[in-house]
């Protein structure tokens, strides 16, 4: 297998974050070592919060909400990080493996993943959707919906940090979306509501470039994984636990009221 891939970068972009919880969500932590992750709501502005429940890590989304993948290389040297959404490559389009093209990061640098790469300009935001309107239900692969991956790989050999942004070649999805049979009933949702995916939208401006990049293994030095659907779905589950409540103190008179007009309600 050949280990040397075309991959994507660009400027300098907004944020990174992370984080992990037992059964409440905690304050944003690095989420692996070498690629620091997070998921933010662009809507709000806001970090999603992370629930971790057997072993696993899992994302709370709300329909037709804009998010980013929001990586942050904490490492000392050039990292490639292949991301997966759904089990799709968020940049060719392909059900994802590892080696694919993916996003290269300069030591302390950060880039939004915002969506689905459509040329070397443009990408279509990322949305959670219902399942049967995600982007992998759409074009045939409604199985691995559900799941975000990041598989990092360092570089074989050390090469001077390059200057302004490049422009791509190879491995490009075509410019218009591949049409798919219908995805219905081809998921068995648990929870309270349907599951939540990744849907294909509106085109945005964000200007990528290429770059050569040995892997210096073809496995990757760390992967990281969160699964995600609705926040009710999550309840259901137990996943995220229900709201606190005050507990009742109990009033030894409680049908007692002062026997005086009450003030009018308007």
């Amino acid at each position: 297998m050949d280990t040397t891939s075309p991959s994507m970068t660009r400027r300098m972009a907004l944020g990174a974050i992370s984080g992990a919880a037992l059964m409440t969500a905690l304050p944003a932590r690095a989420l692996g070592r070498l690629t620091h992750v997070r998921v933010i709501d662009r809507d709000r502005n806001q970090v999603l919060p992370l629930y971790q429940h057997k072993g696993e890590l899992w994302l709370p989304g709300e329909p037709g909400r804009r998010y980013a993948l929001e990586l942050v290389n904490l490492s000392g040297e050039r990292l490639l990080n292949v991301v997966s959404v759904d089990g799709v490559n968020v940049i060719t389009g392909e059900s994802a493996a590892f080696h694919q093209s993916g996003y290269v990061l300069n030591p302390g640098q950060r880039y939004d993943v915002s969506g689905w790469r459509k040329s070397q300009r443009d990408v279509a935001v990322f949305r959670f959707t219902s399942l049967p309107n995600s982007y992998a239900a759409r074009t045939g692969r409604p199985e691995d919906v559900g799941v975000i991956g990041v598989a990092v790989f360092r570089e074989k050999q050390q090469r001077p940090a390059p200057q302004g942004p490049w422009f791509p070649h190879g491995n490009l999805p075509p410019a218009q979306g591949r049409s798919a049979p219908d995805a219905q009933g081809k998921s068995m949702p648990w929870g309270s509501g349907p599951q939540l995916g990744t849907g294909h939208g509106e085109r945005e401006r964000d200007r990528v470039g290429s770059t050569e990049f040995e892997r210096a293994s073809r496995r990757p030095d760390e992967i990281v994984l969160i699964r995600y659907d609705s926040h009710a779905n999550l309840m259901a589950r137990g996943i995220i636990p229900p709201p606190a409540r005050q507990p009742h103190r109990p009033r030894p008179f409680p049908g007692s009221r002062p026997q005086f007009a009450p003030d009018p309600w308007w």
